[in-house]
Order: C-alpha cells, then structure tokens, then sequence
C-alpha cells in the first residue's frame, strides 16, 4: 500500500483563531451593550408607570380630602416618599393606625389608595424596609421618589414647584437631582411624573 501525502493543510492558523476570536468578541460587546441599553429603557418606562399609578393616587386622596397630602417643600424632595406611603397607604385617615398588611392586623377603616405599596406583597420593588411610617417608595434604581406640593403646610406657596398641585419625580440612575435649577447637568436622567 501506497502513502500518499496530504495536500490540504489539518488545522487553522494562529491568525485565523486570533480573527474568529476577535469576531465573537465583538458581537458579545454588541449583545451587552444592548441588554444594558434595553435594561436603562426598561427601567424609565417602569418608573413612569409607577409615577403614573402614584399620581392617579394623588388626585382620589384630594377628592376624599381636599388637598393633597402636604409638605415642607424641601427644594430637592427628600425624605417625601415617607409622606406619600402614609398618605397613600399606611394611614391614609391620620388616626395613628397603620394599615393591614399581610395577614396581621391593622386599620381596616382607612382607604388604601395604591394597594402596590404593600409591602407584605413588593415583587415590583416599590417600598423599602417594613411597614411603617417610614418606609419609602423606591424607583426601579433603589432611590426614593422626591414629591413636593404646590402650598405647604402653613398654606403659602411653594415658588420652587413647577407643577400647579405637586412636583412628583425620580431622581434616574446616578441619584442626584437639583430641581431648583431645571438646566443642571445632574437632572439629565431625572423622570418627572406625566
């Protein structure tokens, strides 16, 4: 029997690895940065659905009370979020009581006006901590909602809202927010309410 010897070459070449390597690089660069991409707008659409449910909120709280729950107007926001879950959920009527929440017992003579704010039930994430005066509501990045009103507590207005009742936003991926100065570079990924 015969050897012949083989005329095409048995295997690829070291720059021929290094390209189909360096090709599937690039496409798994590619599928990242979309899913982040996807992730980011995700995320804004969430927070604008919630914003949306915590406004529709807002005004069936001023239909029962009249006004909408109030606050010192601090200019960046911070802290209300505590105010809107006790207004919306924890203790809508200001008897002291908090609501049901889960299986234990609580004011069943208060209207819970965003049932979602439950936190015996948070799959979406909306509160922080347990059920109680403080707890927060969280936007799809962790930060607090910022909510301010149009009239504080004393009843004069508030020259900082933009709004004519309440200023209600999110303060986006980096956390920070500067409201009273609407062309900050820090309020690019701020989501104000619609």
């Amino acid at each position: 029997m015969q050897n012949t010897p083989r005329n095409a070459r048995a295997g690829f070449s070291l720059i021929e690895m290094l390209a189909v390597i360096s090709i599937i690089v690039i496409l798994a660069s590619l599928v990242v940065g979309g899913m982040g991409f996807v992730s980011e707008k995700q995320a804004k659409s969430k927070a604008l659905v919630q914003m949306a449910l915590i406004s529709k909120a807002l005004e069936e709280y001023k239909l029962d009370f009249g006004t909408y729950p109030v606050t010192d107007n601090p200019l960046k926001g911070e802290g209300t979020s505590k105010i809107l879950f006790k207004a919306l959920y924890w203790d809508s009527n200001n008897d002291g009581k908090g609501a049901v929440v889960g299986n234990t017992t609580g004011d069943e003579n208060q209207k819970i006006y965003l049932a979602e704010l439950d936190p015996a039930d948070n799959r979406q994430g909306w509160t922080s901590g347990t059920p109680s005066i403080t707890t927060r509501i969280l936007d799809p990045w962790g930060n607090e909602y910022r909510y301010r009103t149009a009239v504080n507590a004393a009843g004069t207005s508030n020259s900082n809202t933009q709004n004519p009742d309440f200023d209600l936003w999110s303060v986006g991926k980096d956390g920070k927010t500067n409201p009273g100065s609407p062309k900050d570079k820090v309020n690019a990924d701020d989501i104000k309410s619609p």
